[in-house]
């Protein structure tokens, strides 16, 4: 366990309860369970064309393999956040990365793309167990500025599986093929179940767990969602990822159609802002304990709506001036690294007895509006930047929008305390 000057100690958190710590170990180990969504999803797109000639599918059918993935996503976490408040989060985790395991070899030895799209389906499924329960884990064991700190720095990890993914992918499709790049996601699965085993115990005192009846499951649902900071900080992280997930599914074409630079010089660009969010995320960890959560957060959000109203504007008056475009969004991708963190745990710090409920709301959100905004920023096709800066304002406007919700409630637990009885109920 690490001592209390470090960085991952917890400090007390609230009276009676002693303080706690997240070994390194064990931020690796939750950072990799974060992880292994954008790594399912990005490392066997290369492998794509391959699967169509070897599955005799069509070219929308394989896409379904997506689809299924994500939709089994969000449901992995809206069925797992309540499981867990009330079974603990080790069993889930310990049987969700079995699953997982079990997944990924079916979709390695899938004989038809049928079978792929239903075990893609599994695999998303049991990614989302343990997306879910590694934030509410993170909640159980603190509060407040520490909390941050510890999002901020799972979210540097994790920020470079995007990056890896596809990377990883175009080297491996080759030499092993798509079903190769299953096997290879089996065995980081394996490695996750190992690592759950072996440095993540249970976090969830009896004492705070919930009955899993539908009744309570539902009752925790409106808990959550009635809270209005909760709402407004999850809501500013959900639309605020839609901005990012606006760039990121519009870049391939805006920076190799409209720009035109190479696949390989797209692949540097990515990594750079990728590592922006990196970079953002160090800063922000370094700066809570000095500045409030909500004060970093406040900042995050200011910065993000000038990049996206700057990006607007560019694109209706200077879309051709290419390098401005290019810093717009290493500014935009940069300014998650500050909202990311502190949203999730100012959110998750209002609902901590019911901290599971509140991640599967929170995560399902941001794929949510992930899946909304990518065909919105397709409408222009490969020939205009404008959709992608309308989509981008608009989120960063409505993400705006929801933290200002947030100001009027100045009562709130930003500290991360735990909510009192009523508010619980």
């Amino acid at each position: 366990m690490l001592s209390d000057s470090s960085p991952l100690s917890a400090p007390t958190t609230g009276a009676g309860r002693r303080p706690r710590a997240i070994p390194v170990p064990m931020l690796l180990s939750l950072a990799l369970l974060s992880a292994i969504a954008p790594l399912a999803t990005d490392m066997y797109l290369p492998g794509l064309p391959r699967v169509v000639d070897e599955l005799a599918a069509s070219p929308s059918a394989v896409q379904l393999t997506l689809t299924s993935f994500m939709l089994g996503l969000a449901a992995g976490q809206l069925l797992t956040g309540p499981l867990s408040d009330g079974v603990g989060r080790r069993r889930p985790l310990l049987v969700g990365t079995v699953l997982l395991t079990l997944a990924g070899l079916g979709c390695a030895v899938a004989p038809s793309i049928g079978v792929l799209i239903a075990v893609r389906f599994l695999q998303g499924l049991t990614g989302g167990m343990g997306v879910v329960v590694a934030r509410a884990v993170i909640a159980d064991r603190t509060e407040g500025d520490q909390a941050a700190k510890l999002f901020s720095i799972m979210m540097i990890i994790t920020s470079a599986a995007p990056v890896v993914a596809p990377l990883l992918g175009g080297a491996l499709v080759g030499p092993i093929g798509w079903r190769g790049v299953f096997y290879v996601l089996t065995g980081l699965a394996l490695v996750m179940l190992l690592a759950v085993a072996r440095f993540v115990p249970e976090t969830l005192p009896v004492e705070r767990r919930h009955p899993v009846q539908p009744r309570v499951i539902a009752r925790s649902f409106g808990s959550v969602l009635g809270d209005r900071l909760y709402l407004g900080y999850t809501l500013t992280f959900g639309i605020g990822f839609g901005a990012m997930f606006g760039y990121i599914s519009a870049s391939p074409f805006v920076i190799q159609d409209l720009m035109g630079f190479s696949p390989g010089m797209y692949s540097v660009l990515f990594a750079i802002n990728a590592l922006g969010i990196g970079a953002a995320g160090t800063a922000n960890t370094r700066l809570v304990g000095r500045l409030r959560p909500q004060t970093l957060l406040a900042i995050g959000v200011g910065v993000l709506l000038v990049v996206g109203a700057a990006m607007l504007v560019v694109a209706l008056v200077a879309a051709d001036v290419h390098w401005l475009l290019l810093v717009l969004m290493f500014c935009l991708t940069s300014t998650f690294g500050f909202t990311a963190g502190n949203a999730t745990a100012l959110a998750l710090g209002q609902v901590r007895d019911r901290a599971g409920a509140g991640s599967a709301v929170l995560g399902t959100l941001q794929f949510t509006v992930g899946a909304v905004v990518s065909p919105l920023v397709g409408i222009g096709g490969s020939t205009s930047v404008l959709p992608m800066a309308i989509v981008i304002f608009t989120c960063t406007v409505l993400a705006a929008g929801a933290f200002t919700t947030t100001l009027r409630h100045p009562g709130g637990r930003v500290s991360g305390s735990r909510p009192s009885d009523a508010a619980a109920r």
